[in-house]
């Protein structure tokens, strides 16, 4: 099964200032704010949801294809991704922009102050499909995650005009998407994934109940959490999947995209929807005990023994197989 992931690919600049912001700020000059902070560190971290989830797929052994922008300064990035599985050959490479990026300093009081540049993400919008399913020889799902609106629209029109299933699943862009957008992302769908608070957002704006919305798409993934996810399909009974323990919460930045990694991978090796969520349950529990969305490693024997432990012993053997 060949799976092209769309979705932002951006890196994170992220910098600690030891003071706190207050203590800079003068009350009756907030209108004319001009501040530079001496920072202690920076640390760079990659990112972006579809780089998060194709980089997923690919320590599971999937073969994910990336599909997106990025500016001429990803090949490093490129490098990575490539050494991990990805297919990253249908990323399009902006004459003039950089890679997006999300540039944040925290204080010791944990405020932040960020800036997200959008850069060569607006270029998505450029990148056709058919040119992606003609070089691997066809495609059998779409995930079109959060990128460029414009992008999303359009790659979710043209899997509709070339009869591709697509999986729509807009998380962060919901907040700047109106119900008219969030209306055509997401009928017809295959999947559609969301956060249960992303659930209620996606009701209020489409004006659609939550049975109009499933009688729209094939499958409703929500997560729910530290109490796993929930999967629903018209005529069928819900599959509800809990998360197996946490020996840490260190980081929860990239929980979701690596749930999405791991149930699409179980569609690729035909595991059925239970035992691929409890595969996206578990590479979630790893990335939310690891700081960075792309800094945990997935090693077979830990990954399986955890997963015997959370699911059973009937439940790893059907997946063992096929973990790369």
């Amino acid at each position: 099964m060949r799976i092209a992931v769309s979705g932002s690919i951006a890196t994170d600049h992220l910098m600690t200032f030891p003071g706190r912001f207050a203590d800079q700020l003068v009350a009756d000059q907030l209108h004319t704010v001009s501040l530079s902070f001496l920072v202690d560190n920076l640390d760079v971290r990659r990112g972006g949801v579809g780089a998060n989830i194709a980089f997923g797929m690919g320590q599971l052994g999937s073969s994910p294809i990336l599909v997106g922008a990025a500016g001429s300064d990803f090949d490093e990035y490129r490098a990575w991704l490539d050494r991990h599985g990805v297919d990253t050959e249908s990323v399009r490479i902006s004459e003039v922009l950089h890679t997006a990026r999300f540039v944040c300093t925290t204080d010791a009081d944990h405020n932040q102050i960020g800036s997200f540049y959008t850069g060569a993400m607006s270029e998505a919008r450029l990148i056709e499909l058919k040119k992606v399913a003609d070089r691997v020889g066809g495609l059998d799902l779409v995930l079109i995650g959060a990128d460029d609106p414009e992008g999303m629209l359009r790659h979710t029109e043209e899997c509709r005009t070339r009869s591709i299933p697509f999986a729509a699943d807009f998380s962060q862009q919901i907040a700047r998407m109106d119900g008219d957008e969030i209306r055509l992302l997401l009928d017809g769908a295959t999947y559609l994934f969301s956060n249960e608070y992303e659930k209620g957002l996606i009701e209020s704006k489409t004006g659609w109940s939550d049975a109009e919305i499933l009688s729209r798409v094939g499958h409703r993934v929500t997560t729910l959490g530290a109490r796993g996810v929930r999967i629903e399909a018209v005529g069928s009974d819900p599959i509800e999947v809990g998360c197996p323990e946490e020996t840490a919460k260190v980081d929860p930045t990239g929980v979701g995209d690596a749930f999405r990694a791991g149930f699409l991978s179980g569609l690729t090796w035909g595991v059925g929807h239970e035992r691929a969520a409890q595969v996206g349950c578990m590479l979630a529990t790893l990335v939310i005990e690891t700081k960075g969305t792309q800094e945990y490693q997935l090693r077979r024997s830990h990954f399986l023994d955890r997963f015997t432990k959370a699911y059973g012993h009937d439940a790893a053997t059907q997946v063992q197989g096929h973990l790369a």
